[in-house]
């Protein structure tokens, strides 16, 4: 168990170092508009291997699993990296997986573990539900194949996608297909959103040819899983993001001199730092908690992977907002980074549906 931690803390500061250096504010902002560096992507993949670190290895990975890329996804909330990582790594290679199509897997794994294909998944629609049984779009089996009709809205990094998994609904239920960027029919707009950090498109489908990917049909009881794991992933960055907060704020309060002495000694500070505190360490060891119960397959996994995001979006929320706080004025300007952390904190509570939703999935999770 110790070398385990040894090695989860090895990747950890790989990762923080690559990171630091390749994800500061500057380089923040300036991806902001593009929705990501190529040049990063690329070295995500070929130096570390990120992209392929928890896809098996017969699809060209490295065969670990969520508690390894839940290190890697707490640096990347910590560092506000824009990326289509969590698109692709998380959303698209684990719908893939969980729909137990070899043919698809085989297709298309091996180009994510190289970092050759960004992928994503489009599930939410105008009302930006993921439950499939609120899908609208439609597939339609013709004599030359599937073919897909209707809009997706909040498509993570949709615009920029080579591979698109699309849930939509046929005469059997809800299914979920493959569509290649540039297919004939398929438009895709970026969105303006909240969070300027996590590029969002809003596709339109017109009689679009696709490949089915899994049964007909059984996009419920895959969404379900992607869901799950999904919401771990995202508690990871979550927390990672509320950690960073919370030093942020540590930080300032150490060096912000007011009435000749460090703003820290004051209490209300002191408290507004403890409580951080108190809610970060918390959502770390839901995430973590939740992470190592997918490796294990354990099956009060979908019950940990709701209460994690409950735990880290709240937690990530109630830091941003305090950092703000502590961090006073300047918190609140266009040119500090205490607003870009709220406005991620923010949009990735409402991401999957917001508190009315993640508190009904729990619901849902303990059989209630």
């Amino acid at each position: 168990m110790n070398e385990g931690k040894e090695e989860l803390d090895e990747l950890r500061a790989a990762v923080r170092e690559f990171l630091a250096a390749k994800s500061g504010e500057s380089a923040v902002r300036a991806a902001m508009d593009t929705g990501h560096d190529p040049a990063v992507w690329d070295q995500m993949a070929c130096q570390l291997r990120l992209q392929g670190l928890a896809l098996p290895g017969e699809y060209g990975g490295d065969g670990f699993g969520l508690t390894e890329l839940e290190v890697v996804l707490e640096e990347m909330g910590a560092a506000l990296l824009c990326s289509p990582f969590f698109a692709t790594v998380v959303l698209a290679a684990q719908a893939l997986l969980a729909s137990a199509d070899e043919a698809a897997c085989a297709r298309y794994l091996p180009g994510i573990a190289a970092g050759r294909t960004i992928a994503t998944l489009a599930a939410a629609e105008g009302n930006a539900s993921w439950d499939p049984a609120m899908v609208a779009a439609r597939a339609e089996r013709t004599a030359a194949g599937w073919r897909l009709s209707g809009k997706k809205s909040f498509v993570i990094d949709g615009a920029i996608a080579d591979l698109v998994l699309v849930v939509a609904r046929s005469t059997a239920g809800p299914g979920l297909f493959a569509v290649d960027r540039g297919a004939p029919g398929l438009r895709a707009e970026p969105m303006t959103t909240l969070d300027p950090t996590r590029a969002m498109a809003a596709l339109t489908f017109d009689q679009v040819p696709a490949v089915l990917v899994g049964a007909e049909g059984h996009a419920g009881r895959l969404m379900s899983r992607v869901l799950d794991l999904a919401c771990v992933a995202l508690a990871a960055e979550q927390a990672g993001g509320a950690r960073r907060c919370l030093e942020m704020s540590a930080g300032y309060a150490r060096t912000r001199f007011q009435f000749g002495r460090p703003i820290g000694s004051f209490q209300a500070v002191k408290h507004k730092c403890a409580d951080m505190l108190v809610r970060v360490e918390l959502a770390e060891a839901t995430a973590r908690e939740a992470a190592r119960l997918a490796d294990e397959a354990a099956a009060e996994f979908g019950v940990a992977a709701a209460t994690a995001h409950i735990c880290c979006s709240q937690a990530y929320l109630f830091a941003a907002a305090e950092n703000i706080q502590v961090h006073g004025g300047i918190g609140f300007t266009w040119e500090h980074p205490a607003h870009l952390y709220f406005r991620r904190a923010k949009s990735c509570e409402l991401l999957f549906g917001g508190p009315a939703v993640y508190h009904e999935r729990l619901l849902d999770r303990l059989g209630i």
